[in-house]
């Protein structure tokens, strides 16, 4: 009886779909690093834009859709999509077997790892954690939006070709 070699050929590869979940107020230059980053592990990502009717947005949801999808419309791997529910059950409905999350800290880490555990327990999905490069560690969406209510130029925080007017 001959060995069996593992043939690829018969493998079937399980698609690698992170859910990278946010509010996204705006889609800053972090969140833009994460996504190509997070490209190099996983074969698709989806940019999952939270619902939370107690935060007061600068940007409606429907704008912000718009931005983010027309900053990956030649990204095939990449798409956008809005949700309201737990992010784990998103995930589920998305097909999604990861979430992606970044830290910018020792206190983004701690509160993330706490999410992640709870995730992990109710419904096996893993989350992976990317550090902020230290050059965009200043960055933060909260930042940008302050700034853009004062009037000032936020072009360095925010991705080339991002359409914020």
């Amino acid at each position: 009886m001959p060995i069996s070699n593992h043939n690829k050929e018969n493998k079937q590869h399980t698609k690698r779909i992170a859910l990278f979940p946010g509010t996204f107020d705006p889609f800053t230059k972090g969140h833009e690093s994460l996504v190509k980053r997070g490209l190099t592990l996983m074969d698709d990502i989806v940019i999952a834009i939270g619902v939370n009717d107690s935060k007061k947005s600068f940007f409606s949801l429907e704008k912000r859709i718009e931005m983010i999808s027309e900053l990956y419309l030649d990204n095939h791997r990449v798409s956008v999509e809005s949700y309201n529910t737990l992010t784990v059950d998103f995930a589920t409905k998305v097909g999604a077997n990861y979430i992606l999350r970044g830290v910018r800290s020792v206190i983004d880490f701690e509160y993330e790892k706490s999410i992640a555990d709870m995730n992990r327990i109710i419904s096996n999905i893993e989350t992976f954690v990317l550090f902020t490069e230290p050059s965009l560690s200043h960055i933060s969406s909260t930042v940008v939006r302050e700034l853009m209510q004062y009037g000032h130029d936020v072009s360095e925080f925010i991705p080339t070709g991002l359409k914020i007017d």
